[in-house]
């Protein structure tokens, strides 16, 4: 079964932890900070693969993981940055969020390789944080954390032309008669069950890409019969070839047939049943005077043409018809003159999924018999904040208690009345 959706998870690399560490020297007995930086973590990067055309590598691997960043090292070495993972998928493949069904990328066009998920910064090693008043900062910070996402993959043909029409109307049969597509045809409904694209090169002109959609059926955007999975591949066309079959070997009236499709289009999307249509009446070769002295081709002119929608008798086993056919459509082409269809993104993994992770120390000082709690994310917290106002204090309570200070101090073991200290400022702990 042709793949053209997936679900995979993927991961940027976390990145490294800055490192706590002082100069050890013959003769300088307090040397200063020199904890090194740690790495950047890996970026998870899709890039477009011309030798793909399916989603089916990810059915067997659906975990997708790039490596962490090294913590730094003592005498200011800086970690080891993680490599990134590169997932290789087919042109026109549109990556969304797997929730909330919003556009990532659409790896279309001239979009051919993005970051999809950047991998975590590296900490700070405590050699950033010296100061005047802090010679030997005990703190360094932690590397960002990693990122992940849940991602839902759609591969959606991009082709300038679409070919439509009920199962074993001859599609696959057209295809290869008029591009290097080499479809696999046999005598069952649903017979294509992958869509197929053909270069069609035309003298004079220079040609297009036509995809055969697999055959439609009644129900189709309601998602029966596979329809939502087929009905996708059309949404990227310009121009939609309808091909019928003309001598109705079936029994079925092409007539009615190209209502039903035309509907089925337009319950799925109202844009793609708007689109230019040229109706292919095949099997012509086929058609046999029954005495009726009814044209089959005619009466679908008749019904069609003044629709705006010009019919073209044709066989596909024989190459009837089908000069005029293709030249019809590349002119079609020529008139619209504009670029496939590419989704815009509408979500953005590095800026709505947000990490913070200012470093800071909570420490037990058994000489003065106090807990200390100092670093870069306390400093700016006691800068914003007006502690003298009820609700200032308790900001700076909800403060303690979401970033997980509140617990590193019971685990210190301090009890009720101990006092805490923050830079300038000492407090008396009470839960």
């Amino acid at each position: 079964m042709f793949a053209d959706r997936a679900k995979i998870y993927i991961r940027s690399g976390k990145g490294g932890d800055g490192h706590v560490s002082f100069r050890r020297e013959k003769y300088v007995p307090n040397g200063g900070p020199d904890g090194g930086d740690g790495g950047h973590g890996g970026s998870v990067i899709f890039e477009v693969d011309e030798g793909l055309n399916t989603l089916t590598d990810f059915r067997h691997i659906r975990k997708y993981c790039a490596q962490d960043g090294e913590n730094g090292g003592k005498k200011n070495c800086r970690g080891k940055n993680g490599e990134d993972i590169i997932i290789k998928i087919p042109q026109g493949t549109v990556i969304k969020e797997l929730e909330s069904g919003k556009i990532i990328a659409d790896m279309s066009g001239d979009n051919r390789r993005q970051v999809i998920l950047s991998g975590g910064k590296g900490g700070n090693g405590n050699q950033h944080y010296a100061t005047s008043t802090m010679q030997a900062p005990k703190y360094a910070q932690p590397g960002q954390p990693s990122k992940e996402l849940n991602l839902f993959l759609e591969l959606k043909v991009i082709a300038d032309v679409g070919l439509v029409g009920f199962p074993n109307v001859g599609k696959s049969t057209l295809l290869s008669r008029v591009s290097n597509a080499r479809p696999k045809i046999a005598n069952y409904h649903f017979t294509t069950l992958n869509p197929h694209l053909g270069v069609v090169d035309l003298d004079g002109s220079k040609g297009f890409v036509i995809a055969d959609i697999p055959g439609l059926i009644e129900g189709a955007s309601e998602g029966i019969g596979l329809g939502h999975e087929f009905l996708r591949h059309i949404e990227r066309t310009k121009v939609l070839i309808h091909l019928v079959d003309a001598a109705s070997t079936e029994g079925r009236d092409p007539v009615e047939d190209i209502y039903t499709i035309n509907r089925e289009l337009e319950a799925y999307n109202e844009d793609i049943a708007k689109r230019p249509q040229v109706i292919a009446a095949n099997k012509v070769d086929a058609i046999f005077d029954d005495g009726s002295g009814i044209d089959p081709v005619q009466k679908i002119r008749d019904e069609f043409e003044p629709k705006g929608m010009k019919v073209f008798p044709i066989s596909a086993v024989s190459g009837e018809g089908m000069k005029e056919l293709l030249y019809y459509v590349n002119g079609l082409l020529a008139e619209i003159n504009e670029p496939p269809t590419v989704f815009e993104s509408e979500f953005n993994p590095d800026t709505e999924i947000v990490t913070g992770n200012e470093p800071y120390t909570v420490e037990y000082n058994a000489k003065d018999n106090e807990y200390v709690v100092e670093g870069p994310r306390i400093e700016k917290m006691l800068g914003y904040t007006n502690l003298e106002s009820e609700k200032g204090f308790k900001f700076f309570q909800h403060f303690l208690k979401d970033n997980g200070i509140l617990d590193e101090l019971e685990a210190l073991g301090i009890q009720e009345g101990d006092t805490v200290r923050m830079y300038g400022l000492a407090f008396n702990y009470y839960k």
